[in-house]
């Protein structure tokens, strides 16, 4: 049986502060250029790697400019557990969906623990594959990671979902603002799977699909401040599909506004309990 829970608890993210001299590696010392055109994948891995490989808190930093990038993993572990993404420019995905579109996400951030993603534009140029239905990649993932921030970004036209985590712990959004065309299919603002202690606040969403979409596997979720216009609402959905699949519990929603918000497609239904109004 499916079961799912709603209460109000949820938990409330921090991050360790920082102790220590902070290093700075900014990804133009490494060969990016601001031109929009210029593939810059490797010299964002190399300031990764630089600040992931050190043992005192440390800043990658993305200066103004429209930086062009391919899919990009940032892998953990790391040797810091504080590590600020600060993103003054634009990152900018490949206007061919085909380039990437069957890798499943653009930028992702994996086995991470303390990582704040501050400021900056994630532009997924998806325009050109949602006519034509194809499979698409989210915009930005953290994936198996814990203890993580995302503050003051903006995402627009990702492929498919914008923000996703997956498997996280302990993560706060705060300040975000999301938008795709009305009509862009599963162009979802942030969906969350398999975490626990999710926050997400103070932030604008408008898209064709989700505002915020809740998956499997999902705990103690706080969702505040949010203004949705369009899309399709806040769900929880695509539930059922198997057998022993882990249910949602404990979401709470305070302090939304919706805005020409539609119906979404139904999905596989389940069990409601403790879900007070």
């Amino acid at each position: 049986m499916l079961t799912i829970y709603f209460a109000a608890a949820a938990l409330s993210p921090s991050i360790p502060a920082a102790s220590a001299a902070v290093k700075k590696y900014s990804v133009s010392s490494y060969g990016a250029k601001p031109d929009g055109k210029t593939d810059s994948t490797n010299a964002f891995l190399t300031a990764w790697n630089k600040a992931c490989s050190s043992p005192s808190p440390s800043t990658v930093h993305v200066p103004a400019g429209r930086f062009y990038l391919k899919n990009v993993a940032f892998q953990g572990p790391c040797k810091t557990k504080s590590i600020m993404f600060r993103i003054d420019g634009t990152l900018v995905a490949p206007s061919d969906y085909s380039v990437i579109a069957k890798v499943g996400n653009w930028i992702l951030f994996r086995h991470v623990n303390g990582v704040i993603v501050s400021g900056g534009t994630l532009d997924g140029q998806g325009a050109s594959l949602w006519s034509c239905k194809a499979a698409g990649f989210q915009n930005l993932e953290f994936s198996n990671s814990q203890n993580v921030q995302i503050n003051g970004l903006t995402s627009v036209n990702s492929q498919l979902f914008h923000i996703m985590t997956n498997g996280c712990q302990n993560v706060k959004v705060k300040g975000v603002e999301v938008t795709a065309a009305g009509n862009s299919p599963n162009t979802d603002g942030i969906h969350v799977q398999s975490s626990a202690g999710v926050t997400i606040l103070n932030s604008r969403i408008g898209t064709g699909d989700d505002c915020i979409s809740i998956g499997p596997g999902t705990t103690n979720l706080w969702i505040e401040n949010i203004s949705c216009r369009p899309g399709h609402g806040i769900s929880i959905g695509s539930l059922g599909k198997q057998l022993h699949e882990a249910g949602v519990q404990n979401v709470t929603v305070k302090t939304i506004t919706f805005t020409g918000t539609g119906l979404a497609r139904g999905s596989p239904g389940g069990y409601c309990s403790s879900t007070p109004l």
